[in-house]
């Protein structure tokens, strides 16, 4: 008899810590998986509805897509070996750094990591292009007598991505390290080695999965770019989500997109289980994961121990003090980050030129194009919708992401890492397949060209980041205090008002924030979802920037920083108030 009493009330304890975390559990079913299984379905359905493997034929047996398929996975997999080689040194520094310096670091390198792709490819398109910046210097200085700049071309294409993906490397490289005990290698330097050696052959295999975890994270987010080879690239730099986009929106052959979407959605997933084993989805939460903890260098540890012995011969790298070499290295990571943020700052002058077109130097000063693009009723009615639409889409993800990390911080282990996984999985499928699913489904019940449509759209997007931001503060909460006020008499709802929601309240804001920013800078939904009709900022920007470059859309452009420099200090603002 004690047997089924006790099921029955774990059963009902189950169901009652499951409850807060249904809104988002059905909300990812209807929009998130439902469209994924559309667009598995349309990839297996030929022209006549037939079911089969014809499109994925077409795309193997069709040269021109069979390249496009080699030059996407090539350039994301040197976008992803470049990032985390210039990344680790970075995250290397920020995780032997105290904790107020290393969010000074971080604000700089979240500056330009939640800026507009569209901004940073505008102003790499001001930088590298004949008649951009670099060129006009080199002319200038006589460096060159003749140049056609640097885009487009591939090494245009890879500076766009890596400077696109390089924040993204370093902080998910950051927290594994942070998890790294300085005195590991401070107990190999007691037994004899020295500073070299001890990197080498301690924090090194310590910290490999980390670098294998961003380095995965990088490839899987590459695979869906389409607006770094669209502007900076030549037609041979294609990549597969501009022929999903083209396959769409020009032939609309959706079942040949959809198998396109599914090559894409497939290697995610493989991606996905790979990182999973190697790391642990618990990372993404900046949890240090455990199998950090028993990776050794195994059979690379006589190649680690070798270039232990070499690094150890260079100079001043041998018995010096850990302060002389943080000098250097602090260099090289101040340089990498200054090449992540100047880029971002070139569009601010040439918003403020007064001629009617781009050149450099810009003839200063006019506020002009501010002017033309706060009072343009098509850059107003895009503005407005944007805010609109970004607000709507924090908020509702907000309140799904509320309840379902509440769940998560309640259930048994054996419930948390699967249900984790669901909730972050838009993270982890590129947008681009997710876009063309939503098209498939809002299609069917009319929401293309409406703001709804968009802020489902966008809240698909948005839910993982809030759940991550909330994960990481709910493992931070002391429950005890929840427990004492239970004691005392307090209701659930009564402990959630008086307890939970003001101790959590800097990080709600700071999730609430990030729900925002990807809302508003998101232009992959808006592209599928948004009609043509509806059109957001981003939106706008697009369909501007492949008419022409022009001082107006460097006054979006640099509103747009400004914007998101705003809130990345009001979230670090937040973050601070919350240790």
């Amino acid at each position: 008899m004690a047997r089924p009493s006790a099921w029955r009330r774990r059963v009902a304890a189950l169901r009652g810590n499951l409850l807060p975390a249904l809104p988002a559990l059905l909300f990812l079913l209807v929009f998130f998986v439902t469209p994924v299984a559309q667009i598995l379905r349309g990839g297996f359905e030929g022209a006549g509805g037939a079911i089969g493997l014809g499109q994925f034929a077409r795309i193997m047996h069709t040269p021109v897509y069979a390249k496009v398929l080699w030059t996407t996975f090539w350039i994301s997999l040197l976008t992803a070996a470049l990032s985390v080689v210039l990344g680790y040194p970075v995250a290397y520094l920020l995780s032997r750094l105290g904790s107020r310096a290393r969010q000074r670091w971080l604000l700089w390198i979240m500056l330009p990591f939640w800026t507009s792709y569209l901004v940073k490819t505008y102003a790499w398109m001001l930088l590298l292009s004949k008649s951009g910046v670099l060129s006009t210097l080199a002319l200038g200085l006589g460096l060159v007598s003749n140049t056609s700049g640097v885009v487009p071309s591939l090494t245009g294409v890879l500076i766009g991505m890596v400077h696109g993906m390089l924040p993204l490397a370093v902080m998910t490289m950051l927290p594994i390290m942070r998890g790294i005990s300085d005195q590991l290698v401070q107990a190999a330097q007691t037994l004899g080695a020295d500073r070299a050696m001890g990197f080498f052959t301690i924090f090194l295999p310590l910290s490999a999965p980390s670098a294998a975890a961003a380095g995965l994270l990088v490839f899987i987010t590459s695979l869906g770019f389409f607006i770094v080879p669209s502007l900076l690239g030549t037609p041979h730099q294609t990549m597969i989500a501009q022929l999903v986009i083209s396959s769409v929106l020009e032939l609309f052959d959706l079942h040949f997109a959809g198998a396109l979407a599914t090559v894409l959605l497939l290697c995610a997933l493989v991606v996905f289980v790979v990182y999973d084993k190697l790391v642990g989805l618990s990372s993404l939460s900046g949890e240090a994961p455990q199998h950090s903890r028993r990776v050794r260098g195994g059979r690379a540890m006589p190649l680690l121990i070798g270039a232990g012995r070499l690094a150890g011969r260079l100079p001043g790298s041998a018995r010096g003090r850990e302060a002389d070499a943080a000098g250097p290295l602090k260099a090289i990571c101040a340089v990498l980050v200054a090449a992540l943020v100047l880029p971002v700052f070139a569009v601010i002058p040439v918003a403020f030129t007064r001629s009617a077109f781009v050149a450099f130097p810009p003839k200063l000063f006019s506020l002009k194009w501010f002017v033309k693009f706060l009072t343009s009723e098509v850059w107003q009615s895009a503005l407005i919708r944007s805010f609109e639409v970004g607000l709507s889409t924090a908020a509702l993800a907000l309140l799904l992401g509320f309840g379902a990390t509440l769940a998560l911080a309640r259930l048994a282990p054996r419930w948390t890492k699967p249900l984790f996984a669901f909730f972050i999985a838009p993270l982890i499928v590129p947008r681009i397949v997710i876009a063309v699913g939503l098209l498939y489904l809002l299609a069917d019940v009319h929401l293309v060209g409406t703001n709804l449509g968009l802020i489902v759209g966008h809240t698909v997007l948005a839910l993982p980041y809030v759940v991550v931001t909330l994960a990481a503060a709910f493992r931070a909460f002391d429950w005890q205090l929840d427990d004492a006020a239970r004691i005392l008499g307090a209701s659930a709802p009564a402990r959630l008002r008086t307890v939970l929601l003001p101790l959590l309240l800097t990080s709600l804001g700071a999730a609430f924030l990030f729900a925002f920013i990807v809302s508003f800078d998101d232009l992959t939904i808006a592209i599928f979802v948004s009609g043509g009709i509806k059109t957001t900022l981003p939106k706008q920007m697009w369909d501007s920037i492949q008419l022409a470059v022009t001082p107006t859309l460097a006054a979006a452009a640099t509103s747009l920083v400004v914007l998101i420099a705003l809130l990345v200090s009001i979230f670090s603002l937040f973050k601070r108030q919350s240790r």
